[in-house]
């Protein structure tokens, strides 16, 4: 269902398609050798290629290549064996050239579609306009002299991916599904890292808004490089909000391109909507034209990883998990590795349970992600084995997880050291039991009238033994003791 914003004189529908840059994991840049690792001091990483000197040549990188191919490929998208780069003709300080080598009208990769989760539970298709290959810009410093702007060409020249959706997107949370979908599936392929932090996975939302029920597009403005899933809900909608405050009090909504205040929460006006015309595209003379082989492309789709979508499936089917349980876990490629791993030869509906309540609220509480996680799947379950076998009761199996977690030591080695070997030994619990009754004769006379009482009694003995008790023991002799 649409995101609905509500006017005074009726309701409104957002529009939106989204246009994704992400950076292509590769050693080397799109037309020169020099590195792409992150983090280098500023303009070690330039060939003459990538600062634009005269004479200089282009040479394609295969390897950037072969990974959009495999990403058009992850993404069910037509590969053309035909594409074009041409050069993209405008001025910028951190682009040296005084043009961007990118494609137009013939990109490596055409129509493809993407399925994305929604809270409610349903599914929606959001169609891949094209996938297209260009070198990204240089870097303009702001904040390093009061009076001057320095330029870093260390990120000139690396590969993009330029990702342009169909304006299929009805609402914010339609275009953050999209967007970490979008990521989980490049991360999988292993073509992007997603990393937002650091700028290789940036987007430009191209928002307009209509009278809902309406077929017709309103005028779009570009809100250009939000950087993160909560600036990205941020800026669309509150640029729709404008756009329907303009249109309710007579306006006309001019085609512009905006950026977003993540201080304020508000887009403001960077300059007016550029046309493809305004680039003065070309092919590039530099470059002849990419022909690929159909055996090229096979080759690539034969080593495809199985994606978020279709491991969920599999999970349902194998281990008869939920479609949320099974959507958690496939999310990112580690996380489902690390548990299946877990999940050998055990009950894999506990594995999940485990992984996603104890294993990710501890990962969440202390910033880390599952490659630094202290805990080793086979870790994990052999903790569970001595919970299933009686070792541990349900309560002493999260105490030594914590400690797991804390210490990365065994769990056999924890309860060994620490005595929390679980109490099921009939003479040591019948004194405790005896004791607690006879302490509590108001309590025994509540359980005659309401034998739910017994639950208090249990917890009393349990609190006694620290918790190291069997509780359906516990319960059993309370039972006999209390008839």
């Amino acid at each position: 269902m649409s995101w609905v914003i509500e006017g005074e004189t009726g309701k409104w529908e957002l529009v939106c398609g989204l246009e994704v840059h992400a950076q292509v994991i590769s050693n080397s840049k799109l037309f020169s050798g020099a590195s792409t690792r992150f983090g280098a001091p500023p303009n070690s990483q330039v060939s003459p290629i990538d600062a634009g000197m005269p004479g200089m040549l282009p040479v394609l990188n295969r390897f950037c290549v072969e990974q959009a191919v495999r990403t058009g490929l992850g993404l069910r998208a037509q590969i053309n064996l035909f594409s074009v780069f041409e050069r993209k003709n405008y001025f910028y300080p951190d682009l040296p050239n005084g043009y961007q080598i990118s494609q137009y009208q013939h990109p490596i990769v055409g129509r493809g579609s993407l399925t994305i989760e929604l809270a409610d539970g349903t599914t929606k298709e959001i169609g891949i306009t094209r996938l297209h290959l260009e070198m990204d810009a240089g870097k303009s410093l702001h904040d390093q002299l009061p009076d001057a702007t320095l330029i870093d060409l260390n990120r000139s020249g690396v590969a993009l991916m330029e990702i342009v959706s169909e304006p299929d997107i009805r609402s914010p949370e339609e275009a953050v599904a999209y967007m970490r979908k979008l990521r989980s599936i490049l991360r999988y392929l292993g073509t992007c890292d997603g990393d937002m932090e650091k700028g290789n996975l940036r987007c430009d939302a191209n928002v307009s808004v209509r009278r809902l029920g309406s077929r017709d597009f309103g005028t779009r403005c570009e809100v250009k490089n939000l950087n993160s899933m909560r600036f990205i809900a941020r800026a669309i909608e509150y640029e729709a909000r404008r756009q329907v405050d303009i249109l309710e009090s007579g306006g006309v909504v001019e085609q512009e391109t905006r950026l977003f205040d993540s201080v304020r929460g508000v887009t403001r006006s960077m300059r007016t909507k550029e046309e493809a015309h305004d680039y003065r595209y070309f092919p590039d003379p530099d470059l002849l034209p990419l022909e690929l082989e159909p055996a090229f492309v096979e080759r690539i789709r034969a080593s495809l990883p199985e994606l978020p979508d279709e491991k969920k499936a599999r999970f349902m089917a194998e281990y008869g998990l939920s479609a949320y349980d099974a959507s958690v876990l496939v999310a990112e490629r580690a996380t489902a590795d690390w548990f299946e791993e877990a999940a050998r030869g055990r009950d894999a509906k506990q594995v999940a349970n485990w992984v996603i309540t104890e294993l990710f609220g501890a990962l969440n509480r202390t910033g880390r992600d599952i490659d630094a996680c202290p805990i080793r799947p086979a870790q994990l379950g052999r903790l569970l084995d001595l919970l299933n076998d009686g070792t541990l009761s349900g309560r002493l199996a999260k105490d030594v997880f914590q400690i797991m977690f804390e210490s990365g030591e065994d769990p056999e080695t924890i309860v060994e050291k620490r005595g929390l070997r679980q109490v099921t030994d009939t003479a040591s619990l019948e004194p405790v039991v005896e004791r607690v009754i006879a302490e509590n004769p108001a309590q025994v006379e509540k359980y005659r009238k309401n034998p739910k009482v017994i639950g208090w009694f249990v917890g009393q003995v349990m609190r006694a033994t620290g918790g190291r008790a069997n509780p359906q023991l516990v319960q059993e002799l309370l039972e006999r003791r209390l008839r």
